[in-house]
């Protein structure tokens, strides 16, 4: 059984989600990031850790694509070109999608105020909303961002658009990649996951 530390409204909800999504057997240690017992585990005190028998491993994608490789689901066989196309897909939803969410969550509410900026927040927005255009442009007609296998990154994409709408409180306009938002939102495993991070409220 795994052990997923962190609280379930972080990025730790990305790991429930996908441990939903395999039908693992897990625990949840709902510590907050920036704790003395986050950084006993992650020195930056991020979360979420996973717990795989005596083992730690820190960053949420790099849990993800563990999971999803050693439970032969949600991702292509390493070394395949669909592989290096959905690592593409992954990239562009840390670099392009989450770094302006992350960037204004800094400028809003955890650097030190004297620090934040309001015109660092107007660019964040900015080069999100940018970001979903490059989303739509390749996405296309897919289902999902590979196609019509649901894959590490939808996760990832998912996860980044919650955090735009009910944190950052961002409004996603009507077009193809607010609709495929709602699409990857929709699967049970997510709902289920929804339910579980809700009792950690």
């Amino acid at each position: 059984m795994y052990k997923l530390i962190g609280a379930p409204r972080t990025r730790a909800f990305r790991v429930l989600w996908m441990l939903e999504e395999l039908g693992a057997e897990y625990g949840i240690e709902p510590v907050a990031p920036r704790s003395d017992e986050a950084k006993s585990y992650n020195p930056s005190g991020k979360v979420p850790i996973l717990q795989t028998g005596d083992d730690f491993i820190i960053d949420s994608v790099a849990i993800l694509q563990f999971l999803a490789d050693k439970h032969g689901k949600l991702t292509y066989p390493a070394g395949s070109i669909a592989r290096a196309h959905q690592d593409s897909w992954t990239q562009f939803a840390v670099d392009d999608i989450e770094s302006p969410l992350w960037f204004n969550a800094k400028n809003t509410f955890i650097l030190p105020e004297d620090l934040r900026s309001e015109t660092a927040q107007k660019a964040c927005r900015y080069d999100f909303d940018r970001a979903l255009g490059v989303l739509e442009t390749r996405l296309g007609q897919k289902t999902y961002v590979m196609g019509d296998e649901f894959t590490v990154p939808d996760i990832l994409l998912g996860h980044c658009a919650n955090w735009a709408q009910k944190g950052a409180e961002w409004e996603l306009s009507a077009g193809s990649a607010r609709d495929y938002f709602d699409r990857v939102r929709d699967r049970p495993a997510y709902h289920r996951a929804i339910a579980v991070r809700d009792r950690y409220s």
